[in-house]
């Protein structure tokens, strides 16, 4: 089930469904240490003798305030006869959730409402051991484990506290929860539970006839009693609202610094994208790690998450990041990277947010040969994006602190770690975790790296370390066009691999990684090769229903719902293809086309404007993981060079990147690494 509505701080990350039941609890790391895992935090209501869940007979609309991390969540009940307001946020400088819930009576007629709230954690990921209390001294319950500590408490308008509780013991001896004692309106008491626990509490609401009142609602994490503690008497001092005004705030302020020049920019474009830069600040953790995607549901499908920080993602969000004017969170990220990187100059295939080595599936043996379980193109997309935020930013002093740990280091092995007799990369995994093999994307993005690699070189003024990666880039370019442009295929291949003779094998599968043999420079967008390759995946990966749309691949089974289509369609992939067309458009007319996928991709957003990975191609509902990192960042990224292409256009004038020395020194190396290369 998507996550429609992320909220976060960078150490608190909470996550709610469509069903506004809270179904991830991140802490203190974005994507790390889950502790709901599989549970729910619940949201009921009873009044005159009738309870109900917030739930699928509910009206619900999840959005969020304008240009904040504010949730806005509007409830309404018929048979309750209740209109509920919700503002939700995670305090963008303590870890403190925040509820504040405005009900309506929409009776002619005084009444008590009861408002019920459930907590059902598995503290760091398993209910081993769990404490759930009763605290008199806050007048709250904590759930704690260890060194994890989350407080629960509310209080009504006029300042009254929580008025009734429960604890105790959740599937053990056929017991499904104590979330089941609110259904009749009245809690035990019970102050105390051990093992596997939850929670409840309730607030109290007199209502006159067709009147409001408010209540707030609160989580504080910590690491000990006496910090949640601190917390809550913060929350009471300060009043929910004015922390979730004030977190609205800064997130305002936040996301409109660097406004676009959107004169020419259709609103639900401008909006999705604000909507993105927010989302995607929410998937960060505050050591830098840049998580693929916190949806916890996806673990029903292969038993594992996307709480995980791949460095080809977090390199292509840091891109992003950086474009839009955010470079603190970049700089964040590669610092990160520097200190994961191996001695040998490679990155493994993924990491935890707090930089240990995560779960894999790539094997360090094929039969009886050992061999490398790395994805190559997430080295060599660290250096790349790492010269992109160099280009924009100039902050010396901080690349030097990465030049010889992570930028030489990788730029040494990528030249080492080749493939004898075509001059490409070895072979690896592939972007899609996959297939083995010699990737035309991963051959793009290691000519990317290699480049970024020789002109930090030339920047440092080691000029003959410079040569050498500037040789190995014309060399993997050389072998590019020999050996991935297919003359019988006329386009590329997707990847060549070795036979167990030896022998070279072509996989001619269309697929729209394909778009990176220009977007890391090996090729021209306007050259006939590339032209005719994404042309060819134009044809054959557009989605031919209403929903449209590109596929990630021919035949792509991940996920797959139809045959009667090639595959689902990807939010990455689409906007891919108006890369290619913003890249080659000459004048305005030829960037309607990339103004309409742009538009495509802001109608298959939930309503929150949340971005999937996937979408079912039929009824265009989200598929796999909700929200995915990558999606919002690459409509960050697109939005940017459609800005900058447009520009171009209407002042008849170049975006002027060669004027000043960085400029001519990106021309004169891409220039000598073309011009050394045997094949044109």
């Amino acid at each position: 089930m998507p996550r429609d509505i992320p909220l976060g701080n960078g150490r608190i990350l909470i996550c709610f469904d469509k069903n506004y039941r809270i179904r991830d609890l991140y802490f203190p790391h974005v994507g790390q240490e889950n502790h709901l895992s599989g549970g729910f935090c619940r949201f009921g209501v009873f009044g005159d003798e009738m309870f109900s869940w917030v739930g699928e007979e509910w009206k619900k609309e999840l959005l969020y305030e304008e240009d904040s991390l504010v949730a806005r969540v509007d409830l309404y009940h018929k048979d309750l006869a209740l209109l509920i307001t919700c503002h939700d946020a995670v305090d963008f400088h303590e870890d403190i959730y925040l509820r504040e819930i405005v009900v309506e009576n929409l009776l002619p007629a005084r009444r008590q409402v009861r408002l019920f709230f459930t907590h059902d954690l598995n503290i760091s990921g398993n209910s081993i051991g769990d404490t759930a209390a009763y605290d008199p001294g806050s007048g709250a319950i904590v759930h704690y484990k260890g060194s994890r500590y989350f407080l629960f408490s509310g209080m009504t308008a006029n300042g009254e506290g929580i008025s009734q509780f429960a604890v105790g013991v959740k599937h053990v001896g056929g017991k499904e929860g104590t979330f089941r004692d609110a259904e009749d309106g009245v809690l035990s008491g019970n102050a105390i539970a051990q093992g596997s626990v939850d929670s409840v509490i309730s607030l109290h609401l007199e209502l006159d006839a067709h009147a409001t009142a408010t209540a707030g609602y609160w989580m504080c994490a910590g690491q000990n009693w006496s910090e949640v503690r601190r917390l809550d008497s913060l929350v009471r001092h300060k009043h929910p609202g004015v922390l979730i005004q004030r977190t609205a705030d800064y997130w305002r302020l936040w996301v409109r610094k660097e406004p676009l020049p959107s004169d020419h920019l259709p609103e639900p474009i401008e909006t999705l994208y604000k909507r993105s830069l927010l989302i995607l600040s929410t998937q960060i953790d505050w050591q830098g790690g840049i998580i693929a995607g916190n949806d916890s549901d996806v673990i029903q499908y292969n038993r594992d998450t996307y709480s995980y920080v791949w460095p080809r993602d977090g390199a292509l969000v840091a891109n992003a990041l950086d474009l839009a004017g955010y470079p603190e969170y970049s700089r964040k990220f590669f610092a990160f990277a520097e200190s994961v990187l191996g001695e040998e100059g490679y990155f493994l295939h993924k990491y935890n947010p707090d930089g240990s080595l995560a779960s894999s599936w790539h094997p360090w043996v094929n039969g009886s040969e050992a061999q490398l379980p790395i994805q190559e193109d997430e080295t060599a997309l660290v250096l790349w994006a790492l010269w992109q935020h160099f280009v924009l930013y100039r902050d010396i002093d901080f690349i030097k602190s990465l030049y010889r740990s992570l930028i030489k280091r990788s730029g040494d092995f990528m030249v080492s770690y080749r493939d004898e007799e075509t001059g490409l990369p070895a072979a690896s995994y592939d972007l899609w975790e996959e297939r083995r093999g010699i990737l035309s994307f991963t051959v793009a993005a290691v000519f990317g790296g290699l480049t970024a690699a020789s002109l930090f070189c030339e920047v440092f003024g080691e000029r003959e370390k410079a040569r050498i990666y500037r040789k190995a880039a014309s060399d993997i370019r050389d072998g590019a066009s020999r050996y991935l442009w297919r003359d019988d295929l006329g386009r590329f291949c997707r990847m060549i691999q070795r036979t167990g003779e030896g022998s070279l094998e072509v996989d001619g599968t269309f697929d729209s990684s394909l778009w990176g043999l220009f977007a890391f420079g090996v090729y021209k967008a306007d050259d006939p090769r590339i032209t005719a390759t994404m042309n060819a995946l134009r044809e054959r990966l557009w989605v031919s229903t209403q929903t449209g749309g590109m596929a990630r691949c021919e035949n792509d089974e991940y996920h797959r719902v139809s045959r009667d289509v090639t595959g689902n369609p990807w939010f990455i992939s689409t906007l891919w293809l108006a890369d290619y067309l913003i890249s080659v458009a000459s004048d305005r007319e030829q960037l309607k086309a990339v103004e309409e996928i742009l538009l495509w991709a802001v109608h298959h957003t939930l309503q929150s404007g949340v971005m999937a990975e996937q979408i079912n191609p039929h009824t265009g509902e989200p598929l796999s993981v909700s929200p995915l990192t990558w999606s919002h960042a690459t409509f960050v990224t697109t939005t940017q060079r459609y800005m900058i292409r447009l520009a171009e256009i209407e002042s008849g004038k170049s975006t002027p990147r060669h004027e000043d020395w960085i400029g001519r020194l990106f021309a004169e190396t891409c220039g000598a690494i073309h011009g050394a290369c045997k094949v044109k």
